[in-house]
């Protein structure tokens, strides 16, 4: 494999980069956002040092790199780089078209299995060269699963800001007895060694690190120094000579560079109003929004604590989630997660979500009025709510979500 300081990028990416750092602002929304921070997509948060710059540009040439079998591509893997799956409207974002599948079995007495040595936190889809001539061509679902389930890729747009807020702000949003009566019943999601878990669809994942070196292993099949083991087929070993790269396939260096990126980068910057008509309209959608309760969970602002960084330093974060589970009802209901029912959901985080082609976790939404009809359980009422609205009344909450 080769090592980070050895890549030289094209002068097409080098000058990609350079271009998405030139358009690089902090822009301030003309609505209620203030003065949070945002960016066009794809570039990096504003007020970094040109050292944090450097790593930036390091790291998005790692995100693009195209990884082969012999440098630990596979032997299972979805994809063999990491913009496959991020790519739209930048790296950073999503194709729409790219899911992850997943298998777990659950009942209220024992919890949840995530079926880890069967394969099941990632059902992989293709095969090496080695590897198909071993007579092997993709992950199968673990015989038993009880629930099987899929999610489209998220954007990593903003990921470092929302990293950078306070367990503390988070955990003061959390009510999961209802004691306000509201229906709304948020909890946090917890890592196996009890950590608030913000990122993933299931509230499993509690820093970017974490989340890059579990998509190297699980998306690409590249071992790392956190997970240098190659893991299985359904339990039984790859057959031998289908792995030729030594472990782990992925250094640590590497691993920072690419946190660096994802970390770095900026929150996509809502639309600019076209004219005093269409910010009527938007604002109009706004407080429709959250005079149907769509806010109780899509929280729109929170603000970032302590950072020894200063682009994450008291930052306001226009991430429109509370970051944390919810029951959404057993229209939703799929796989479990480590702290997550099969019906429980972190809150999906709006920013950027004029962008996206897909909606819901599982894209199953193909418009923005059908994402918000097919919300249940904790969000029955602001869905109900919204379904009584008139076609009219309802067009301006769309608009008002199309503009984040």
């Amino acid at each position: 494999m080769h090592h980070p300081g050895t890549i030289r990028m094209t002068h097409h990416l080098v000058s990609s980069i350079t271009l998405l750092i030139s358009l690089a602002v902090n822009v301030t929304s003309c609505s209620r956002e203030g003065d949070a921070v945002f960016g066009q997509p794809g570039t990096p948060l504003p007020n970094l040092t040109e050292a944090q710059i450097g790593q930036f540009q390091a790291g998005a040439a790692l995100f693009n790199k195209v990884y082969t079998p012999a440098e630990g591509l596979g032997p299972l893997f979805n994809e063999n780089q990491c913009s496959a799956c991020h790519t739209s409207p930048a790296m950073g974002g999503t194709t729409g078209f790219e899911f992850v599948t997943k298998a777990t079995t659950y009942d209220s007495v024992s919890g949840c299995n995530l079926l880890i040595l069967e394969g099941g936190e990632n059902i992989r889809t293709q095969a090496t060269p080695l590897l198909r001539d071993a007579g092997i061509q993709r992950a199968n679902v673990p015989p038993a699963a009880s629930h099987v389930g899929r999610f489209t890729t998220p954007f990593l747009f903003g990921l470092g800001l929302v990293e950078a807020i306070d367990d503390e702000t988070i955990l003061s949003r959390t009510d999961p007895d209802d004691r306000n009566g509201d229906g709304i019943s948020g909890r946090v999601g917890r890592t196996e060694d009890g950590r608030l878990a913000r990122f993933t669809r299931k509230g499993e994942v509690a820093t970017i690190r974490e989340f890059v070196d579990s998509a190297l292993r699980l998306e690409m099949g590249l071992t790392t120094p956190l997970g240098p083991e190659e893991g299985t087929i359904g339990g039984t070993p790859f057959p031998d000579g289908t792995d030729p790269a030594p472990e782990p396939e992925v250094d640590d260096t590497t691993i920072d560079l690419l946190t660096a990126f994802v970390r770095y980068l900026a929150p996509p910057a809502p639309t600019v109003p076209r004219s005093e008509a269409h910010r009527d309209s938007i604002e109009q959608g706004r407080e429709l929004f959250e005079d149907i309760g769509c806010q109780s969970c899509h929280t729109p602002i929170m603000t970032t604590g302590v950072h020894e960084v200063r682009a994450l330093h008291r930052q306001r974060v226009a991430l429109y989630s509370d970051l944390l589970l919810h029951d959404m009802g057993p229209a939703s209901s799929g796989v479990c997660g480590r702290t997550a029912t099969p019906t429980e959901v972190r809150t999906e985080m709006l920013m950027g979500l004029r962008h996206r082609q897909f909606y819901l976790h599982n894209g199953r939404a193909h418009d923005l009025r059908e994402a918000v009809l097919a919300h249940g359980g904790e969000a029955q009422r602001s869905r109900d709510a919204f379904a009584r609205l008139g076609w009219v009344e309802q067009e301006f909450v769309v608009r008002f979500l199309q503009s984040l």
